[in-house]
């Protein structure tokens, strides 16, 4: 939908009807992902595309009859081998499109959400039902690290669901059985497809060391959109740290201060505090721990950790502001070197990202893969996160 942000917004804001046709499901090779869009208004004028061209056609005539019925639909489109003419894929993959009509308020307020998210940098998920035994398929709703608007739920667990795909930053398809069971073979089950746009999470790297280095190689390999900050000129230098995004001179605490006051951070931001400085330790922890941060870490042994607790107490910290506090920072692998800290401050992120225990895997039982990531939501998916084993 990011292609077609700006000229659909102006349809939104006309009061313009229109069909919205979104790729929920590729199998295979495929041009587009899922949560690519089409819109079509009643004139005939189209935005985006699909697959390239191979199915253009076909997903145009659609659009207008479901603009006309306002019955949703969702088709598959996949290589005919028996017609070389056929509508289909000449990739030789499989796309599912949901085709609904955006005409009413609550469908047009999901998609004035997801545009006005899109407009300022922020991040926001669309969850689609693509399946469902009733008449809500195509029904949608957005979410958004401060909300959610549009059609309502579609399951008691859908919003829980949409929060952490969006905290996460990738979206998927999930089915919730409608009973609110988890039996795979339950009938009357609804899927959802969740789109998640968003632009990649920041990681704030404080403190110009060599394991800032290092951290910063390995934050870029994840994903994250990588700053080194640190108030000293001749140690924050591009030379010094060629991996990461952006190099900043500024006290942290001030840095991290002004991206707060202009909503530059969410719910995904990761900061690692690596100064062993407790002018420049104590007053960003104080900020960043009083925000709502993904991870936020700190390097120092034991007794500057039981100091650092002591002097961030005394700043009005609460106990429970204060186990958000990952110190020090990393998990514990016996790392040594620059590299292998940064692994181990990695392997910490990704587990408090998804609120996994950190351990060996042969030290654990049951499903290696979290629930999250399985596709089915029930009553067993209530605690998305940690498996059993070894605590945190």
């Amino acid at each position: 939908m990011i292609d077609i942000a700006a000229e659909l917004e102006e349809w939104c804001a006309d009061g313009r009807p229109f069909a919205l046709a979104t790729v929920v499901e590729v199998t295979g090779s495929a041009p587009r992902p899922p949560g690519t869009c089409v819109a079509v208004d009643a004139g005939g004028r189209v935005l985006g595309s699909l697959s390239g061209g191979c199915v253009e056609g076909a997903v145009y005539d659609l659009a207008l009859e479901v603009l006309e019925t306002g019955v949703p639909q969702r088709i598959s489109f996949g290589y005919s081998d028996t017609d070389a003419f056929a509508v289909g894929l000449s990739c030789g993959g499989v796309i599912d499109v949901v085709v609904r009509r955006v005409t009413d308020d609550a469908s047009r307020e999901a998609v004035r959400c997801v545009l006005a998210a899109l407009a300022e940098g922020r991040a926001v998920a669309l969850a689609t039902v693509v399946e469902s035994p009733g008449d809500e398929l195509g029904s949608a709703r957005a979410l958004t690290a401060s909300g959610a608007v549009g059609d309502p739920p579609a399951h008691p667990d859908a919003d829980r669901l949409g929060r952490a795909l969006l905290a996460r930053g990738a979206g998927g398809t999930h089915r919730f059985a409608a009973d609110g069971g988890c039996d795979p073979a339950a009938p009357g089950e609804v899927t959802l497809f969740t789109a998640v746009y968003a632009a990649p999470p920041r990681m704030l790297v404080y403190g110009a060391i060599d394991f800032a280095a290092a951290v910063a190689r390995i934050g870029g390999f994840l994903g994250y959109h990588v700053t080194v900050c640190d108030a000293r000129e001749v140690f924050a230098t591009r030379e010094r740290f060629p991996d990461a995004d952006e190099v900043m001179v500024d006290w942290p605490h001030r840095h991290l201060r002004s991206l707060a006051d202009a909503g530059a951070l969410d719910e995904r931001t990761v900061v690692c505090v690596l100064t062993h400085d407790a002018k420049f330790d104590l007053p960003l922890l104080e900020s960043a721990l009083r925000l709502p941060l993904a991870y936020v870490g700190a390097m120092g042994s034991r007794r500057t950790h039981a100091q650092r607790l002591e002097a961030l107490r005394a700043t009005g910290l609460t106990d429970d502001d204060l186990l958000r506090l990952h110190s020090p920072i990393g998990l514990d692998i016996g790392a040594t070197t620059p590299e292998e800290t940064a692994v181990s401050i990695a392997a910490d992120i990704v587990a408090a990202r998804t609120d996994a225990p950190g351990c060996p895997l042969k030290a654990t039982e049951g499903p290696i893969h979290h629930r999250l990531h399985t596709g089915r939501i029930g009553q067993e998916g209530r605690g998305l996160g940690s498996a059993e084993g070894c605590p945190r």
